[in-house]
């Protein structure tokens, strides 16, 4: 195992003992493959799931193996053929059993740092479906909450906005502008500092780089 690796796994298991604290569950693999294992585990035959916009989840591959689940139903929020079609899965999606998502920051101390443009994701974070599972690379962990909100300013919304086409300062630029026009994707941050039901949050932290 490498210096990296090892690394990784240290700081996993020192997140993984705060989130417990703060009353969410956390667990710890070195690659994509076994952190989709298993949260597909937690699925069971008729339950419903939906997932937040998330290249983390691209890049797993756990939108393909939500996809490919047969004995569940997943509100697929990109079966959406205009923005009406998606706003009405994305209200859907508040009342699934499970819903996927990434975090844009994860402390030390284990707390969440999020940040959204239209709150769908964020909201479901805080209340509505029954369970949340996150995937989320090492890459995202943070020593503080002010770190993760700087995370987001300054590594995670200029490539988001490129990838979504948003006229923004930061995908010019590549610097956060504190913008407030039609396009921004920086509405809403939420910090989650505990769930408020014991074991709702999963947090599967995972030995790679993934997402932005």
């Amino acid at each position: 195992m490498s210096p990296k690796n090892i690394y990784y796994e240290r700081c996993a298991q020192t997140i993984i003992s705060n989130l417990q604290k703060r009353r969410m569950e956390g667990y710890y693999y070195p690659t994509a493959k076994e952190a989709v294992e298993k949260a597909l585990s937690f699925l069971t035959p008729g339950c419903s799931a939906c997932s937040g916009g998330s290249m983390t989840l691209q890049d797993t591959g756990m939108m393909d193996a939500l996809r490919a689940r047969e004995d569940i139903t997943f509100i697929d929020r990109e079966s959406g053929k205009n923005p009406e079609e998606m706003l009405e899965i994305q209200r859907r999606g508040f009342s699934c059993d499970y819903f996927f998502m990434s975090t844009n920051a994860i402390t030390m101390d284990g707390e969440l740092v999020n940040t959204d443009g239209t709150g769908n994701r964020v909201a479901a974070l805080i209340y509505g479906p029954k369970n949340v599972i996150i995937l989320a690379g090492m890459n995202k962990v943070v020593s503080d909450v002010h770190s993760g909100i700087k995370r987001i300013q300054d590594i995670a919304s200029s490539p988001n906005c490129i990838r979504l086409n948003r006229k923004t300062p930061c995908s010019v630029t590549g610097k956060c502008g504190n913008c407030l026009g039609d396009d921004s994707i920086c509405s809403q941050t939420v910090i989650t500092r505990r769930s408020g039901t014991p074991g709702r949050i999963k947090v599967i932290l995972v030995g790679e780089e993934l997402g932005y």
